[in-house]
């Protein structure tokens, strides 16, 4: 006789351990089911490690590069990048514990192996066959590679590769220029590497502002990092202790040529996981991308079946996971729900300077007819700023000039990954940006970057 629970949920990252503890919380009868560890690739191979990583190669470039600025000194500084992720799997050990404790705090039962749909109410796990109400997707997805690069794991790597390995390669090509990239590149640069990025589109970190692209190749110049916009890698073939990358015109129209390094980590986006699920034979259908097919409400074309995360395409970011993950427990618990907006979620950047924005960019808000209105103000007008050093950047925010909605926010700066949650609290309570410079914000803080930016808007910034 197979266990029947209230809910069961195929995956445990962050949305779906995040449904697990939610639809519990609601007192339904919980099952999540994973084959690896609890958090999936954000706790243990993504978000996490690279945050203790991008850490360590903060304060490396501070003692290596800025020391005596700050009035310090060394006879000799050596920095253990080995150390560096030790240091970044005991953070994920903790986190994973942690996980392990909420589920039994809340009664969720974890199942541990590899599941497949085998009707619209079932699924089998490695042989063992488990029935529920209600089924959620949350299988993720995995990165995806390019012809004619092969990934070995090792010449050749993936985030899941480099993210565990213990040495700084001398020179490393790194074939996307999107957020995985973009803090790869910090980290590998901060401890002595030489960088190429290469980017198929005409910037890096191409789908923010093109304002905040220009920023960060400023200051990925001033670092030492080299780049090719509008470019693509064609090939990747190891001679001897090398790789030769070969890397041409993105439109293919003028001359290629061979960059030689000692490894190359590929961060071109992802594919999702869908194979080897069930999904045809319980009739779940794709869309035209290859992920799961979902409604407003995350149902997929079976009306017992939802799918939440990566594994959706909508936003492949672990906080949309989550409250995509809170979103359908809540649904199914009864509670009162209402769609989310993809185009506002807060999406962040966490190499130096960091990137943070949401909303529409200036020229999408254009496009779409908006008659617009944008504030800026620079952190170098900003006193915490520059009592920390670090006056690079700025605050956009792009308005509508009828009504005084904010229609985007574009960061670059220091901890601005931390400051964008005042405008998506701002977006959620329909706050204008007047009210946000109404709002009192504390002195010193980078957060009065916020409410000069705000006073921008209509043209009348104090300190700028």
């Amino acid at each position: 006789m197979s266990e029947h629970y209230d809910l069961l949920i195929v995956g445990a990252g962050p949305g779906g351990y995040v449904a697990a503890i939610r639809a519990a919380q609601h007192g339904l009868n919980v099952a999540c089911v994973d084959r690896e560890a609890l958090g999936g690739v954000c706790l243990n191979w993504g978000c996490i490690p690279s945050k203790a990583l991008l850490k360590n190669a903060e304060l490396v470039a501070l003692l290596k590069h800025r020391a005596k600025e700050f009035g310090f000194s060394f006879e000799r500084f050596e920095a253990d990048y080995a150390v560096a992720v030790q240091r970044s799997r005991r953070v994920v050990r903790r986190l994973v514990g942690g996980i392990g404790y909420l589920f039994k705090k809340y009664g969720v039962t974890h199942i541990r192996g590899t599941a497949r749909l085998t009707g619209p109410q079932r699924v089998e796990v490695d042989g063992q066959t488990y029935r529920a109400t209600t089924i959620v997707l949350a299988t993720g997805a995995r990165p995806r590679t390019l012809p004619g690069i092969p990934v070995d794991g090792e010449w050749v790597m993936t985030y899941r590769e480099a993210i565990v390995a213990e040495h700084v390669p001398n020179s490393v090509v790194i074939v996307g220029a999107g957020a995985i990239g973009m803090e790869f590149a910090y980290v590998y640069r901060a401890y002595g590497a030489e960088v190429t990025l290469v980017e198929f589109l005409p910037r890096l970190l191409p789908m923010e502002d093109e304002e905040i692209s220009a920023e960060i190749e400023k200051a990925y110049r001033k670092l030492g990092v080299r780049f090719h916009t509008s470019s693509r890698v064609t090939a990747a073939e190891r001679v001897g202790e090398k790789v030769h990358v070969r890397v041409e015109p993105a439109q293919g129209d003028g001359p290629a040529h061979t960059i030689e390094a000692d490894r190359v980590l590929v961060a071109v986006g992802i594919q999702p996981n869908v194979e080897h699920v069930g999904l045809e034979e319980v009739g779940v259908a794709l869309n035209e991308r290859g992920f799961i097919q979902v409604d407003d409400y995350l149902r997929t074309t079976v009306p017992t079946i939802y799918a939440i995360g990566d594994v959706t395409g909508k936003l492949p970011l672990a906080h949309v996971a989550s409250h995509q993950g809170i979103f359908v427990a809540d649904l199914v618990a009864g509670k009162s729900v209402h769609p989310l907006d993809y185009d506002m979620m807060p999406r962040a950047t966490y190499c130096s300077p960091q990137v943070a924005s949401m909303g529409l960019t200036e020229q999408q808000a254009r496009e779409r007819g908006y008659d617009i209105t944008v504030g800026k103000f620079p952190f170098s007008a900003n006193g915490k700023a520059l009592g920390m050093g670090e006056g690079e950047g700025f605050v956009k925010i792009v308005a509508d000039a009828k009504y005084g909605e904010i229609l985007g926010a574009h960061m670059i700066g220091p901890e601005v990954t931390e400051l964008i949650a005042e405008f998506t609290l701002a977006r959620t309570l329909e706050s204008t940006p007047l009210e946000l410079a109404d709002a009192v914000h504390p002195h010193p803080t980078l957060s009065e970057v916020i409410a000069e930016a705000a006073l921008a808007t209509e043209g009348h910034p104090i300190h700028f």
